[in-house]
């Protein structure tokens, strides 16, 4: 099987690693010229565009910014769609607009899968990640085994769609655990607490996460940096914002965490780090949130093991 993927971002460029480094046939291409020679220096081949990609190519992954990008690189893409070929959309995208361009790729005789990561860049990196996948059951079955080099646990959501629903709702999630992660640490410094203490005092405790386990400890850092920048954290929950305004949801809680990274990126910048969404805290207290000990970025220790499918309760309750 020839795999295309477009985007080598800081996810993408890892996601794309996972499938060089299994020994998949891959060609790459991306805006950003020195990103694709590092990959053609590892093996791959440099591709000449979209359209070239999706004709030479079985299957072509998509990895970009935002709804915008991706449409611009479908429609480049679509005149060399037909039977036997397939789209996989790993951005974080609105489920609308990825049923959209889903249905075209459809229309010329194609497949189109929503296939979103979640776990963290560090997890992406080592092929640990989690996948969700939206589509038909053959067409996940027929790229499964992609799925599982990229990734550790494969989730199939249902149809094309969903797992972008779940993207984003699993992103709202993060967001406000991190916001709260920023108010625990600084209300623990301001009361007097040691934070190495602090930090463990959570992690042992039920107010722990993934997100404590991980942001906390670089934001501790003072690094800040989980490869994640305030402008996608906008993103991700203005998307959510608008699945829950279709499904008529009054949301009280994202509101206000739009309002908060408003003014966070007014302050530090679009492309600050997420994470130093604690300095809005850190300016309005003067307290310095960071202690010895953590690391300045997160790395995945777990061995790179073969991904499985992931079956929900509800499923296997019912066969």
């Amino acid at each position: 099987m020839k795999v295309g993927f477009i985007g080598l971002g800081n996810v993408g460029g890892k996601l794309a690693g996972s499938l060089l480094r299994n020994g998949v046939d891959l060609t790459v291409h991306d805006l950003d010229a020195a990103l694709v020679e590092r990959f053609v220096a590892r093996g791959a081949r440099a591709g000449q565009g979209p359209a070239q990609i999706m004709r030479d190519c079985d299957v072509v992954i998509t990895c970009l910014p935002s709804p915008a990008a991706s449409d611009a690189v479908v429609i480049q893409m679509l005149p060399e769609v037909r039977s036997g070929k397939t789209w996989l959309e790993m951005s974080t995208t609105d489920e609308a607009e990825v049923q959209r361009l889903g249905a075209l790729v459809i229309e010329k005789g194609g497949a189109a899968v929503d296939c979103p990561v979640s776990g963290g860049c560090h997890r992406a990196d080592t092929g640990n990640i989690s996948i969700f996948a939206g589509c038909d059951r053959e067409s996940f079955k027929h790229v499964a085994p992609l799925l599982k080099t990229m990734g550790r646990r494969i989730l199939h959501t249902g149809d094309l769609g969903s797992a972008s629903i779940l993207k984003v709702i699993t992103n709202y999630l993060a967001t406000a655990n991190l916001l709260t992660c920023c108010e625990a640490l600084v209300t623990a410094k301001a009361a007097g607490m040691d934070l190495g203490t602090a930090y463990e005092a959570i992690r042992i405790s039920s107010g722990t996460s993934f997100v404590h386990e991980t942001e906390s400890q670089v934001i501790l850092n003072g690094s800040r940096d989980i490869s994640f920048t305030m402008d996608l954290v906008k993103k991700d929950i203005g998307l959510f914002q608008q699945v829950a305004d279709r499904a008529g949801v009054p949301l009280e809680i994202n509101p206000m965490m739009i309002r908060i990274f408003d003014d966070g990126i007014a302050r530090f910048g679009p492309r600050e780090l997420s994470p130093n969404i604690i300095k809005r805290l850190e300016d309005a207290t003067g307290l310095d949130i960071r202690a010895p000990g953590f690391p300045p970025e997160m790395t995945d220790d777990e061995p790179e093991e073969p991904g499985y499918e992931v079956v929900p309760q509800s499923r296997r309750a019912a066969e």
